[in-house]
């Protein structure tokens, strides 16, 4: 069961990939938001069915690679990079290069990380930068040639997007789990607010929401890096 989840989203990067390849960007964008969903259940499933494998966490690893590394690369390579060269494909690399560096050494430290941060941004949530700027940019009838305000040049906020999730990936940044989170256990009012209200503002406008949801998330990061800093010299 959980290899079946584990499937749909290593189809959903493969057809973000062809959607791409097509012109159809808002398509392969929310492909990438679909992969991200069934990445998030085929852990679940295997832990409360109790089928949990060796090879499931391979080829879990495998298609994250698909998924989250190659069809993000290639989604802004195809939208806004290609124009740029050189610059434009080595930016791709960098995004991709840097997601298997980041499975790779998530893979390595499973048992001795702590369970309640990632060591780098995940590679979802990076994807999720690429593939938001993407949706929102075409919803809003911005393609990845148009300049924006006389002076912003889209195929550099690609540029740069994508260089930036790349390097974060492989960053010693640590950013919240939320593995610790345990629904089992009494939860604050609050919390329960805030996460229906996110719930509302998703519904009421998807790509604009996620992708400022995700770079908030990416810069959490940096924020806590520098939280910590603080205290110390302090």
């Amino acid at each position: 069961m959980p290899n079946l989840f584990t499937t749909g989203a290593l189809f959903a990067g493969f057809y973000s990939i062809v959607q791409a390849m097509g012109g159809q960007f808002e398509q392969s964008a929310v492909a990438i938001f679909l992969a991200m969903i069934l990445d998030g259940l085929d852990g679940r499933v295997a832990r409360l069915t109790r089928t949990q494998s060796a090879f499931g966490a391979e080829y879990d690893s495998l298609s994250d690679m698909v998924s989250f590394g190659v069809a993000p690369a290639l989604v802004l390579y195809v939208w806004a990079l290609k124009p740029m060269g050189k610059l434009g494909w080595i930016a791709a690399f960098i995004y991709c290069a840097g997601a298997a560096l980041r499975l790779a050494r998530f893979n390595t430290k499973l048992d001795e990380s702590d369970k309640r941060f990632f060591q780098g941004l995940p590679s979802p949530a990076a994807a999720a930068l690429l593939a938001g700027l993407v949706w929102v940019a075409n919803s809003n009838g911005v393609s990845g040639s148009d300049v924006m305000l006389g002076v912003l040049h889209i195929k550099w906020l690609a540029w740069v997007t994508t260089v930036f999730a790349g390097l974060t990936m492989v960053s010693d940044l640590r950013y919240y789990s939320g593995k610790d989170f345990n629904l089992r256990r009494s939860v604050p009012f609050m919390v329960v607010l805030l996460i229906v209200l996110a719930f509302v503002l998703v519904s009421y406008s998807p790509p604009e929401v996620l992708f400022f949801l995700f770079v908030l998330y990416g810069l959490s990061g940096y924020a806590n890096w520098l939280t910590l800093k603080f205290r110390h010299k302090t």
